[in-house]
């Protein structure tokens, strides 16, 4: 399958490109040529491949999720530079 100028005039106005028309020549080659590679793809027999989510079989590391002791309360604001003892003291930000 070809893409015709048209067909790509109508993707770059969905896209809001505006191309040259030596783009739209560049384009409609390029594209016809995924186009072609796709309809390549099409027709390989794929009824015996499992669908895949990915092509490695990675999986996610993670570490075990287990409560344990924080910090203490005091320990924490030992670095903060402005606190009343519960929470931290920051510059207003926002105009009222």
């Amino acid at each position: 399958m070809s893409i015709s100028s048209a067909d790509v005039d109508k993707i770059a106005k969905l896209a809001k490109l505006d191309l040259s028309e030596d783009e739209r020549e560049k384009f409609s080659s390029q594209l016809s040529d995924i186009v072609s590679y796709m309809e390549k793809l099409n027709r390989l027999d794929t009824k015996d491949v499992e669908p895949l989510a990915h092509v490695n079989d990675l999986m996610n590391v993670s570490r075990e999720d287990k409560s344990r002791p924080s910090m203490e309360k005091e320990d924490v604001f030992k670095n903060s530079p402005q606190n009343d003892n519960e929470f931290f003291l920051v510059p207003k930000v926002l105009k009222t």
